[in-house]
């Protein structure tokens, strides 16, 4: 396994969601003590949720400078922006409209009544994220081809039980995607059929990545990302932070993997 792959085992999904908002109220702390502002990438589904909503409760929250995050999201279902499906609405409900973030900072997915297709979407994800990363590459240095995407700090992922991360499915077009920081998705086997993702290439520039995934029927695909399963059928084994991937799982969700390769939080 990967020196920079970590593995936690979390007792329950309520300890799970408390423990993971804990961290990244850290990390956020940390790294804006560095560099003065922080930027993390989320995910949807019921655990990513739960973990926002646990930020939003914990008094530690009130530590982190929330005007100087930036936010953008791994992927989003392609419906219309009033839809309850949206993870971008969620997110706000969850917690992005409970601490004063800069809406200027929170960068979200189009909506499906917004622009003309899916294809539209991605790429005006894929032209919202080059702009924030000539923004960072002008404020370094100022010189040189500036990187598709800006500096992620934290990246949050969910785990399906076919072990696809953001909307990237087994086998699909998506997870082949090579070059491009964004993809549209079509026949989804997860519905809503139609969605836009981050690619793995994209997902893979975080410094961080946290893969963060509860109950038994993630077993299955726990045990088999942390495996080191081609990334084209299972997804997650791809996702590779460059300093850190971190596994963050309850009891449930480790019930394929050995308990002596984990550290258990309580």
């Amino acid at each position: 396994m990967n020196r920079n792959v970590r593995i936690t085992l979390h007792p329950s999904y309520d300890v799970l969601a408390a423990t993971t908002a804990a961290r990244l109220i850290t990390r956020l702390l940390d790294v804006q003590s560095e560099r003065g502002e922080a930027t993390v990438v989320l995910t949807g589904g019921s655990v990513g949720i739960a973990t926002l909503k646990a930020v939003a409760e914990s008094p530690a929250r009130l530590a982190v400078d929330w005007a100087k995050v930036n936010f953008w999201f791994g992927d989003e279902r392609f419906v219309p922006a009033d839809s309850p499906d949206r993870n971008a609405g969620q997110a706000a409900d969850a917690l992005l409209d409970r601490v004063g973030v800069d809406p200027a900072r929170v960068h979200v997915m189009a909506a499906a009544d917004a622009v003309a297709d899916v294809e539209a979407a991605a790429a005006d994800y894929t032209a919202q994220l080059a702009a924030a990363a000539r923004r960072e590459w002008d404020d370094e240095d100022g010189s040189g081809d500036a990187p598709a995407v800006p500096r992620f700090d934290v990246l949050l992922l969910g785990l399906g039980p076919d072990a696809h991360i953001a909307s990237l499915f087994p086998e699909m077009s998506g997870i082949r995607s090579r070059g491009v920081p964004v993809v549209g998705v079509t026949n989804s086997p997860k519905p809503p059929p139609t969605r836009v993702s981050l690619t793995l290439e994209a997902i893979n520039t975080a410094q961080e990545i946290w893969i963060v995934a509860a109950g038994a029927d993630k077993a299955a695909a726990v045990g088999l990302g942390l495996a080191g399963a081609s990334p084209v059928q299972v997804p997650a084994s791809g996702a590779r932070g460059v300093n850190k991937t971190m596994w963050l799982i309850d009891q449930e969700a480790a019930a394929k993997f050995p308990e002596q390769l984990m550290r258990r939080d309580t």
